[in-house]
């Protein structure tokens, strides 16, 4: 019987992966609790103390927990501990759902970002947008700034191929020379 999985592009080690270029560093984030709370985000916000609108396409976010817009009724809510707060529908009219093993997380670093941000979207990083969701490098990702890195949400089925883009991306980003 063939062996079809020689055809894939092997999945990295994410705990050591690291794509490096002058001006550019990108890593996996590892340690971080993702969860999607949908309906009511002012009862969602009330209940949970975060704001009812979060960080949209390329905004800032900060702290160790934070959300971030991914649609109109729709948060992404990250933290590094877990939240205090079951899955499910609330009867305050949201419902939250923990997706952290459904998500995989990617930090850029660097004065490159900005070339790869370009080579990713379309998108004009200095726009506002309401919602962090968007193609990015060919697949749905949610994206955004975290204290001094760009964070990217991409569903761990894609991580992969979005690490393979991302490496062509960082080698032709080097070849260009820019200076830095």
């Amino acid at each position: 019987m063939r062996d079809l999985a020689q055809k894939w592009t092997p999945m990295p080690d994410w705990h050591e992966a690291v794509i490096e270029v002058p001006g550019l560093t990108v890593r996996t984030r590892i340690g971080l609790n993702q969860y999607l709370v949908s309906g009511d985000l002012d009862a969602w916000s009330s209940v949970s103390g975060l704001p009812a609108h979060g960080a949209g396409a390329f905004g800032k976010a900060e702290g160790e927990r934070y959300s971030v817009q991914a649609a109109r009724d729709r948060l992404l809510v990250v933290s590094t501990p877990q939240l205090d707060m079951e899955n499910g529908w609330h009867e305050q009219g949201f419902g939250v759902t923990a997706i952290s093993a459904g998500l995989h997380v990617f930090e850029a670093e660097g004065p490159a970002v900005a070339d790869l941000i370009a080579r990713a979207t379309p998108l004009d990083p200095r726009a506002a947008s309401a919602s962090a969701a968007m193609s990015f490098g060919g697949v749905s990702a949610v994206v955004y700034h975290h204290e001094a890195a760009l964070r990217i949400h991409v569903d761990r089925s894609l991580a992969t191929y979005l690490w393979t883009w991302m490496e062509t991306a960082a080698a032709a980003i080097e070849a260009t020379g820019k200076d830095r």
